[in-house]
């Protein structure tokens, strides 16, 4: 169906565009950030996070392939963290190109990040997931992960109330 590739250099510089972009927007949406902020915001945890790009250590960035004829259907950012004695993985960004949703896609990437993980020596893998995004939220279920914390946040008005 689907395989992990390493990501081509000359497709990180659209991957990273798209990555930001999508960030400040779910957080927009969240209501974590106001939107004038919103992408500055998510560029500079970007490049904080990625800092030497494709060659930042213990960080992977794959892009997901169909198997049979090598189209790119989506990424796939993945990394190695380090609590301690405690060696984890983190999915910071899958993403499916809205063409190729809904066909198992998604699900079989994370199976395969999962296989990584464990070949790997990693004691568990964690995501973050914005609450408004429900369909998400119902594959990760469907696959064992499982809820370790909660964010919760209350808008202010300027009145008090």
């Amino acid at each position: 169906m689907i395989i992990l590739t390493p990501m081509r250099t000359e497709a990180f510089e659209s991957f990273a565009e798209e990555a930001i972009a999508g960030y400040a927007d779910d957080n927009v949406q969240s209501g974590r950030w106001p939107s004038a902020l919103a992408l500055e915001r998510a560029r500079t945890e970007f490049h904080r996070l990625l800092h030497r790009g494709l060659q930042t250590p213990d960080h992977f960035v794959f892009e997901i392939e169909n198997d049979s004829t090598g189209e790119p259907v989506g990424v796939l950012w993945f990394a190695i963290i380090e609590n301690g004695d405690v060696r984890s993985g983190y999915v910071y960004n899958i993403r499916i190109k809205p063409e190729f949703r809904g066909r198992g896609h998604a699900k079989a990437a994370l199976d395969l990040i999962e296989k990584f993980a464990v070949s790997h020596g990693l004691a568990s893998l964690a995501l973050h997931v914005f609450s408004f995004n429900t369909g998400a939220q119902a594959l990760y279920r469907s696959i064992g992960y499982g809820i370790s914390g909660m964010n919760m946040f209350k808008p202010l008005r300027r009145d008090g109330s």
